[in-house]
């Protein structure tokens, strides 16, 4: 598994890389509800959700643009972890 250190914090890079790959090219530039989920199933690959992937998702929430119903959706399966 690879890391990436922004500010001191470690973070899961392939969860950062995918919000990334979500929010440039097409589309508006904001998570949808279906990459949400996807962001959340990532997360939940193996086991359990780690302590650094629940931090890694915590800060793709408030460092990427959601959508309303996204943000909703992924505050829910954020809290729910």
């Amino acid at each position: 598994m690879a890391y990436v250190t922004i500010d001191g914090e470690k973070y899961e890079k392939e969860l950062l890389d995918l919000a990334k790959a979500h929010t440039t090219g097409r589309g508006e530039g904001k998570i949808s509800k279906a990459e949400a989920a996807e962001l959340i199933a990532s997360a939940k690959d193996g086991q359990s959700v780690t302590e650094t992937e629940l931090k890694t998702l915590k800060y793709i929430r408030t460092a990427f643009e959601f959508t309303d119903a996204a943000a909703a959706q992924f505050d829910g399966d954020l809290a729910a972890l």
